[in-house]
């Protein structure tokens, strides 16, 4: 039971890290007036193709 508790969790915490790095990635590319990559949008749930419509 506590493995599999375990396994729950740390795959949470992985998902929660993923989402701030990629957060900060793409934060850090539309500061530098750059298209933030594909897969960071993706982890965020952006659509890319929506994002190419935003003007920088």
């Amino acid at each position: 039971m506590s493995a599999h508790r375990t396994r729950i969790s740390g795959s949470f915490i992985g998902r929660a890290f993923a989402a701030f790095g990629a957060a900060v990635h793409a934060s850090n590319a539309v500061e530098n007036h750059r298209q933030p990559a594909k897969r960071d949008l993706d982890v965020l749930g952006i659509d890319p193709k929506a994002f190419d419509k935003i003007a920088m």
